[in-house]
């Protein structure tokens, strides 16, 4: 008897507890509904207090604020996530709540650097791909343009680091990169010259290919006297060239 006594009282306190929690969920979830707890305000901010310079925070909370759903406890932080990021110019956004009724959102735009190919696509100094408005990209100067196959993007920009150092000796900076479908590279220079690098055989082939370039292009300048119009550095242990009025190769059979 008295077994069944404790288990009825067992049984009696769970029920209890449950009721307890139902009437607890169903305040807090009452609560949760007030009035005050809408959203009201969305805050767009630069991330790392950097300021947007090509994202107007108040288009894009106008563009966003209808994709989001719920109040300041159940909206979701990802599909606002989601929602700035689909934006042009947004890179990555992140979102945190402030009691009672905000939401920050904080923006890392793109940092174009060059056109990728002939699409219409932005490549960002990440490496990042992205669609937006060129002339926008271009109000701090005309892009790089860089090419290559799909999925090579961050190869081509790492590369480009790497030419813009090898070339530093000269005073000279690449405007335009290819790697093409056979992963040859070739690139052009802001004094209008063209250089054939070829493809990669081992990781110093290129390096010392322009390091050759570095080495006897003084003396090429000096003699063609600003005529040099190509270079082509496929070669073992030289050059081919071409200049206005002239043509020819300095070496070996090229690889």
């Amino acid at each position: 008897m008295w077994q069944d006594i404790k288990m009825l009282n067992a049984i009696s306190n769970a029920l209890l507890g449950l009721a307890a929690l139902a009437l607890l969920g169903g305040g807090i979830w009452w609560l949760a509904q007030r009035p005050m707890f809408m959203l009201k305000e969305i805050r767009v901010e630069g991330a790392a207090h950097s300021e947007l310079r090509r994202v107007n925070p108040l288009i894009i909370q106008a563009s966003a604020l209808p994709r989001i759903k719920g109040n300041f406890f159940t909206a979701n932080l990802d599909a606002v996530r989601s929602a700035f990021e689909s934006v042009p110019w947004v890179r990555k956004a992140s979102v945190q709540r402030e009691w009672p009724n905000k939401l920050i959102v904080m923006i890392e735009e793109h940092q174009p650097l060059a056109t990728w190919d002939d699409d219409g696509r932005l490549l960002s100094v990440h490496g990042d791909l992205f669609t937006a408005n060129l002339d926008e990209a271009e109000e701090d100067g005309e892009l790089l343009r860089l090419s290559g196959p799909e999925g090579s993007e961050k190869d081509v920009v790492a590369r480009l680091a790497d030419f813009r150092r090898w070339f530093r000796p000269l005073e000279l900076n690449p405007v335009e990169v290819d790697l093409s479908s056979r992963y040859a590279w070739t690139l052009k220079l802001d004094n209008g010259m063209t250089v054939e690098l070829g493809r990669e055989q081992n990781k110093d082939t290129l390096r010392e290919r322009v390091a050759r370039l570095v080495q006897i292009y003084p003396q090429l300048k000096s003699r063609l006297q600003g005529r040099i119009e190509s270079v082509d550095m496929r070669y073992p242990n030289g050059l081919a060239l071409k200049a206005s009025g002239l043509s020819g190769g300095l070496g070996s059979k090229k690889k």
